[in-house]
């Protein structure tokens, strides 16, 4: 397939070469997302590698800042960061599928219809607070932001008291949106790590 000038291999955005050539492809139409579609993208997501790679780079941050404190280091204390980053990751996904169905809306990712590296990041960064109704049209994500703010809360839940606040559930939301907004540029650069069959 040829798609303004470079070659791609199928029309589900895998690279024949550099990863900076994923095809933004040019008119494409668009097919909302069926209760059936809904569920499977739900359970995939769950337990999609890319989260436990994830997860397991935040729990080795926190055991160098020896964060939260009480968890101590050592391999229980990796573990206990790794299945509470997980856990969240679960709790956020479960949020995330059931205002997602209730507001109509579609977090799925697509790629960018633009040309030129600058012109794609700007469009993945701003995804991440964008979803799609029905009828095509793009709005305010409600449901992704809501399920992110809701995680952060809920993981309070199992955190010790050194990180069981208010401010430490803010500053978590922050860097699930700031993570959010990596992976919808990985999604539009490196879709093959979230690739359907």
């Amino acid at each position: 397939m040829l798609l303004q000038g470079k070659l791609y291999s199928s029309s589900r955005y895998w690279p024949v070469g550099l990863l900076l050539i994923t095809p933004h492809l040019l008119g494409q139409s668009y097919l909302p997302l069926t209760p059936a579609g809904r569920v499977n993208d739900f359970l995939k997501d769950v337990v999609n590698p890319v989260y436990l790679v994830t997860g397991s780079a935040g729990a080795g941050i926190g055991q160098w800042r020896n964060s939260p404190r009480e968890w101590k280091q050592g391999g229980l204390g990796f573990g206990r960061r790794l299945a509470s980053s997980y856990a969240q990751h679960i709790v956020s996904d479960t949020l995330l599928f059931g205002s997602s169905a209730l507001l109509h809306e579609d977090n799925r990712y697509f790629p960018s219809p633009q040309a030129g590296v600058k012109a794609r990041i700007g469009y993945a960064l701003k995804s991440t607070f964008q979803a799609r109704h029905a009828d095509g049209s793009v709005h305010f994500s409600y449901s992704r932001i809501g399920s992110m703010a809701g995680s952060s809360l809920i993981s309070r839940a199992w955190q010790p008291p050194s990180s069981a606040k208010m401010s430490s559930a803010a500053i978590n939301f922050g860097a699930s949106l700031g993570g959010s907004m990596g992976f919808s540029v990985a999604h539009e650069f490196l879709p093959f790590l979230w690739r359907r069959q």
